[in-house]
């Protein structure tokens, strides 16, 4: 069964960092549309950045300069760096695994910018 399990959540101030790993537990990972997505209180779920095969990635404008996204193919394992974190940044953010048969979300990792 596919799974994606999320780490590295936390509490920052802002213009702090945080990396974000994800895990995923399939084979054949580096065909895997990799993606973080984030909900905050209260709003829709959002695409922050993904990446692809030939680490092909997409950021939303909100995290471009900021945020990188990328994978290790060889650990299974998509990261988050985010840096310059805003107090807006806050939410809870999921990894997403997605192929032409799976589409697997985890289940969150909370971050909140605060001062």
């Amino acid at each position: 069964q596919v799974q994606v399990v999320e780490s590295g959540g936390g509490l920052v101030q802002p213009g702090g960092s945080l990396r974000l790993s994800c895990v995923a537990s399939v084979s054949m990972f580096s065909r895997y549309i990799m993606s973080w997505y984030r909900q905050a209180p209260g709003k829709q779920r959002e695409l922050v950045a993904s990446i692809r095969i030939f680490d092909i990635t997409n950021y939303a404008d909100s995290a471009k300069g900021r945020f990188t996204i990328s994978r290790d193919n060889a650990k299974n394992t998509v990261y988050l760096q985010m840096n310059s974190l805003k107090p807006e940044d806050t939410a809870v953010y999921y990894c997403n695994a997605r192929d032409l048969v799976n589409n697997v979300w985890g289940q969150g990792t909370q971050v909140t910018v605060t001062s």
